[in-house]
């Protein structure tokens, strides 16, 4: 019984990792038109000019300059903590780093667009699926349940 409980303990684990890291690489292919051009249904970008654009609506106090090191910086990191989260690298601080990039996300669209904007996209349910896979990483119980074999 208690093997089974591990077993699906394991498998939510990985559903989450997974979850969190395809939602990082499905928003940076659409910063790369890769979902579809701009304006059609279903894409919120369709090209790095059009993300840059709503980086900076999102940021209106930064200066203009800093809106395409902004830009580079959280696509570089989602795609760094995606890449983490599927291979299960430093789970415990890729998990946290999730969790803070999605929050800071979650509360600039909350300030400029209003609550129902990362609502409508999810962002806190995603930042609470960081924090909780973070904070379960984190317990004394998980070190001696799971471990990862190299």
């Amino acid at each position: 019984m208690n093997n089974i409980k591990i077993n699906q303990e394991k498998i939510v684990l990985l559903f989450v990792r997974f979850a969190l890291a395809i939602g990082f690489i499905s928003a940076v292919a659409d910063r790369f038109g890769l979902w579809g051009n701009a304006g059609e249904s279903g894409v919120a970008w369709g090209n790095f000019e059009t993300f840059e654009a709503y980086v900076a609506f999102l940021n209106p106090y930064l200066h203009s300059s800093m809106i395409p090191v902004l830009s580079w910086g959280v696509t570089i990191v989602e795609l760094v903590l995606a890449g983490l989260l599927i291979l299960g690298l430093y789970l415990r601080s890729s998990a946290l780093f999730s969790a803070l990039l999605l929050l800071s996300f979650a509360i600039g669209m909350s300030f400029v667009s209003g609550v129902k904007a990362p609502l409508d996209y999810s962002v806190f349910t995603a930042a609470s699926a960081a924090i909780m896979l973070f904070l379960y990483l984190s317990s004394d119980k998980l070190s001696q349940k799971v471990e990862i074999k190299k």
